[in-house]
């Protein structure tokens, strides 16, 4: 004689079926969820993040808007200037790319571009998470959309001196090596990245839109393929290693050498309150 099924067997999977039909709702809910938040413009920003930075081009001379120019007691506790500066790309003569880790485990760190001028002014760009009021970084959700994306044009007493003097975190300053010609383009390039995000805003990606990729990607507009898009874009403490390694660095050191040539945390101690401290951080050391 054949088994029969139980009739209370069906009554005892149908919970299972219902809760797995809940599970699938609800991850479908959450994806659609996801993937309909919009960036946005309008928020109720951090005061430092409060201007993007707008750049006016005419031949020769650019105007930009919103340079941020902020004095700082201590990390939390800071007065923002917004300021207009006036360069002349004929006067471009240098481009530097800094490293900033963020701890002793060698991985995690900022980078940022500044562009050095003849006139001896300094515009440092840093692209950034754009934070709310009281809201801090986390890289998981700087995954999930959380995040909007700014591009930060500042003055050296600010972006760099915020980390070597108050957040007391390393930075290495390296020179780069190009033409005058990819001088001009990658500044062009980066001030229309920063033009665009006022209209069309984009989130922040831990992994795929940081600081690190997007600087990539305007170096590659130069030289395509120039920069791998590789595991450095997620552990920018490495970056100059792989810059050093593509030849981008300007200099003949080994890079043992030139990370401490180019660490710039006691010179920037020693002048931070020297209207001369962009040049006096680039000084050999003693």
């Amino acid at each position: 004689m054949l088994p029969t099924s139980s009739a209370s067997e069906p009554a005892r999977r149908r919970p299972r079926r219902v809760l797995a039909a809940l599970c699938l709702a609800a991850a479908a809910l959450l994806a659609g969820f996801h993937f309909a938040v919009e960036p946005r413009t309008d928020r109720a920003w951090s005061p430092d993040m409060a201007v993007l930075p707008a750049a006016e081009i005419r031949g020769d001379t650019v105007r930009v808007r919103g340079v941020r120019n902020a004095e700082y007691r201590t990390t939390e506790d800071y007065t923002v200037r917004w300021e207009d500066r006036t360069v002349r790309l004929d006067r471009l003569e240098s481009v530097w790319f800094l490293v900033e880790p963020f701890s002793d485990v060698r991985g995690p760190a900022h980078t940022m571009v500044s562009f050095g001028f003849t006139d001896g002014q300094y515009l440092a760009i840093s692209v950034e998470l754009r934070r709310e009021r009281g809201e801090h970084f986390n890289p998981l959700l700087g995954m999930l959309r959380r995040y909007e994306l700014a591009y930060v044009v500042g003055d050296e007493r600010d972006l760099v001196r915020l980390r070597t003097n108050f957040r007391r975190d390393d930075v290495y300053l390296y020179p780069v090596r190009a033409t005058a010609e990819q001088r001009r383009t990658m500044l062009l390039d980066m001030l229309a990245r920063a033009n665009g995000l006022r209209t069309r805003p984009e989130f922040y990606n831990t992994v795929t839109n940081n600081c690190t990729t997007n600087i990539a990607r305007h170096v590659n507009a130069i030289a395509p393929g120039k920069v791998p898009l590789g595991w450095q874009m997620v552990l920018p403490a490495y970056t100059d290693e792989l810059a050093h390694e593509l030849g981008l660095l300007d200099t003949d050191l080994p890079l043992a050498e030139a990370r401490a040539r180019h660490h710039i945390n006691a010179r920037a101690l020693q002048w931070g309150d020297s209207p001369d401290f962009s040049r006096r951080i680039r000084e050999p050391a003693s």
